[in-house]
């Protein structure tokens, strides 16, 4: 018999002591290793035919992983993204156009007014229709001690990765039929936080609750809420800020599989919970974290 299994722990195994800080933009086409978000290897299997998707978050990391997989899957997708990060999302659009499949791109930057909203709108303009709604964006700026933690660093990371959830979903609601599906990012900081992350673990539980309850509230409404929890991931989200001054070169080898794990690891995640496999699937929270536990 020709078993072709791999080993969970030597997949992706990297050296990422030779990667350097960006400033912002952080662009995953400037990285020297560049993150696996199944560019190569992930192949659809018509799960999300005539399917309409809109991810935040989508140029880079898990967003541009679950873009390409919606396409190849057969889904429309429309991708939010800061301006400034263009030249990621045009890779990722490229992406969702070889596969046949409609292509949306969205410059917004949500610490801004209405720009939540905004996203929608332009995508039911474009799509027609709303099925699947992928609330991924975030920041993340690690610092070592709250004296230097700016408030408005705080402020900013409430807006962009919760707040903009609420803003999304209220213009999203009126177009969400029977069977369509919500599934949001949180983190493991959420339930395992780290003091250099105060700001962003806050905003991750909040996600959490947001969640929960979000899925009580459309459940009469035949719409699905879930999440994923990803633990330490290789994305560009990694390099700002004061997360490589504490080694990134070990970079997740402390979970149980004493690695990093890639986007593309979570990405046939997101398909499971925005497909009708998932069908009996609500109010959960998927943990991918190499085997750091997660627990409510």
């Amino acid at each position: 018999m020709n078993k072709e299994m791999k080993d969970p722990r030597k997949i992706y195994r990297m050296g990422n002591e030779n990667e350097i800080k960006q400033d912002s933009p952080v662009l995953q086409k400037n990285m020297k290793i560049n993150p696996d978000c199944g560019e190569e290897t992930y192949k659809g299997n018509n799960r999300l035919t005539n399917r309409n998707a809109l991810i935040t978050g989508g140029d880079s990391g898990i967003g541009r992983a679950v873009a390409i997989a919606f396409a190849r899957e057969g889904s429309n997708v429309a991708i939010q993204y800061l301006p400034n990060e263009e030249a990621d999302a045009k890779e990722v659009e490229k992406y969702i156009k070889d596969t046949g499949q409609k292509s949306l791109l969205l410059p917004y930057d949500f610490r801004e007014d209405n720009a939540a909203t905004e996203i929608v709108e332009k995508t039911i303009d474009e799509f027609n229709e709303l099925d699947i709604l992928v609330l991924n964006a975030g920041q993340q700026f690690p610092v070592k001690s709250l004296d230097k933690l700016n408030i408005k660093q705080v402020t900013d990371t409430f807006k962009v990765n919760i707040i903009s959830m609420f803003e999304t979903v209220k213009a999203a609601e009126r177009y969400l039929e029977p069977g369509s599906s919500i599934i949001t990012t949180t983190s493991v900081q959420s339930f395992n936080p780290s003091p250099s992350m105060i700001d962003y673990a806050a905003t991750k539980a909040a996600i959490n609750n947001f969640t929960i309850n979000l899925s009580n509230y459309f459940a009469n409404d035949g719409v699905r809420v879930n999440a994923v929890a990803p633990g330490p991931i290789w994305t560009p989200i990694q390099l700002f800020g004061e997360q490589l001054d504490e080694g990134i070169s070990n970079f997740g080898e402390g979970t149980l599989l004493q690695r990093a794990g890639q986007p593309v690891e979570l990405s046939s995640v997101y398909v499971l919970l925005a497909s009708e496999e998932g069908s009996y699937i609500t109010g959960q929270i998927y943990g991918i974290t190499g085997g750091e536990p997660i627990n409510l």
